[in-house]
């Protein structure tokens, strides 16, 4: 018997956090209708690279705008079946930081809320285990910015 083709999908998607005066780092999950918690992420449009799927995905699943790309995080892959078909799907993952804490889920697509969480609960709340060494990553990231004061804007000279 011949062996079943499999199928290669690729996404992106982003890792959301936010400074919080006096506090760690915060972290965005999202819960989908099937009630499980994790990240926004998506399919890559054509001609688009994964950071701007990501970056697109993040915002419109979140409704966050001013959303401040910081890089790449970790690319994960697994396996699944769906409708008969074998799939191996690839998924790009990127930081992001948003200065807003108000989001709007995109209940459209099946996003019924989203949360800000500290890393150790945000971790607890992941529905997968995979996400949760992108959400390490994340963090370590997210810390090593905000001890090294990354991505503030500079303060005027005082004379």
């Amino acid at each position: 018997m011949g062996k079943q083709r499999t199928d290669r999908e690729v996404s992106a998607g982003g890792i959301i956090f936010r400074r919080v005066l006096g506090q760690p780092p915060h972290f965005m999950l999202i819960r989908d209708s099937y009630r499980n918690w994790g990240f926004p992420k998506g399919h890559l449009e054509d001609g688009e690279t994964p950071a701007e799927a990501a970056m697109r995905e993040t915002s419109e699943e979140t409704g966050l705008d001013d959303l401040v790309l910081h890089g790449p995080i970790k690319i994960i892959d697994w396996h699944f079946r769906f409708r008969g078909r074998r799939i191996h799907k690839y998924c790009h993952f990127f930081l992001f930081e948003s200065p807003a804490a108000d989001s709007n889920p995109e209940v459209d697509e099946g996003i019924t809320e989203c949360r800000w969480y500290p890393l150790d609960e945000a971790l607890r709340h992941l529905s997968y285990d995979n996400a949760r060494g992108v959400l390490k990553r994340a963090g370590e990231m997210a810390r090593t910015l905000v001890a090294v004061g990354a991505g503030r804007p500079k303060r005027a000279p005082t004379t």
